[in-house]
């Protein structure tokens, strides 16, 4: 199955390998595409990754996790995302943003938002609650990232609402104890997420999807029953689902061994019906066709790629499936 097509959305992949965003620390202040990144992507795609999911790019320069990281809160930012894009569809990938925003989790300022006052841990700065106001000019700045990564030609976006940044920080009961609108039971505490969804929906008619932590890996916090009921929230509004986990808390408790992701994506791909990419720590052909035909959709192949970023090539010789490769390499397919 690994080399089938599949869609997201109407988004046709030539495979169900993806690479999710993997930060690369290798921008500057400007948050724009620099030479590191254009060579790292393209090399994914020339590697035969059916899906490249580019790094968390940041909505508002104080929403970076760290002032290296790529943004996307201005036009200018536009030009070199658009040369990216342009670079790993011509190497015969698709290409998708990771929109997001740190939250407390973030290293770029001294003064960081988030749903309430509460800090991280003893390494990060006291962050405050946002205000209404503020919630809705997030949610305007997700929504205008929309239209530039529209305008960069990017096939797909995944809305970052893991690992302990902002939009997670809002899911998840650790972190958020407003007594407003925003917080209380899993419908309120989903809100801020929905709204971002329906802002982006205005400037963004391609495909649509959500990383998760499905589970906050600590007493008290979200399980996988509770980001079930999250997306049965969003609805048809999302093509798809990208299943991770923790990260929203310091203290956190997680038994960790390759496909340790893969239940939870089972879990939601079977409530939901969404399409639905699973993995974590998936490293061999074997692993990545088991979880496909019992867990889920898409698989996601992270530290892998970087080792190896021509790994889907090896796995289809390990298959006995006749890829086709890059000319420039053909002289060395045989092996």
């Amino acid at each position: 199955m690994l080399f089938e097509k599949i869609k997201i959305g109407d988004l046709e992949l030539k495979n169900r390998i993806v690479m999710p965003a993997m930060c690369q620390y290798s921008s500057d202040e400007t948050g724009v595409v620099k030479s590191w990144h254009l060579s790292h992507y393209q090399t994914r795609a020339v590697g035969g990754t059916g899906l490249i999911v580019i790094e968390a790019t940041a909505v508002d320069p104080d929403g970076r996790i760290s002032r290296n990281d790529l943004g996307i809160w201005e036009d200018r930012q536009i030009e070199g995302l658009k040369k990216l894009v342009d670079l790993v569809h011509d190497s015969g990938s698709k290409i998708a943003i990771q929109l997001a925003h740190a939250g407390r989790k973030s290293k770029a300022t001294e003064n960081p938002i988030a749903p309430s006052a509460i800090r991280y841990s003893e390494n990060y700065s006291h962050p405050r609650e946002m205000k209404k106001s503020e919630i809705k000019e997030m949610i305007d700045k997700f929504s205008l990232a929309a239209k530039r990564a529209d305008l960069a030609g990017f096939d797909g976006i995944e809305i970052h609402a893991a690992h302990g940044y902002l939009i997670n920080e809002f899911l998840s009961p650790l972190t958020n104890k407003r007594a407003d609108e925003y917080g209380g039971n899993i419908e309120n505490r989903t809100r801020f997420l929905s709204e971002i969804v329906d802002g982006m929906r205005k400037n963004w008619h391609k495909p649509l999807w959500i990383r998760v932590s499905a589970s906050d890996y600590a007493k008290g916090g979200n399980e996988v029953e509770d980001i079930i009921e999250a997306l049965k929230i969003l609805g048809d509004r999302i093509d798809g689902v990208n299943v991770s986990g923790g990260g929203v808390i310091h203290e956190q408790h997680i038994k960790v061994y390759p496909g340790y992701m893969l239940e939870d994506a089972k879990k939601i791909r079977s409530a939901t019906h969404l399409t639905t990419i699973g993995g974590g720590l998936i490293n061999s052909y074997e692993l990545a066709e088991f979880a496909l035909n019992t867990h889920c959709n898409l698989v996601f192949i992270g530290r892998q790629l970087l080792r190896d970023p021509y790994w889907p090539l090896k796995c289809a010789k390990e298959a006995g499936i006749d890829l086709e490769w890059p000319f420039q390499y053909e002289r060395a397919k045989i092996y």
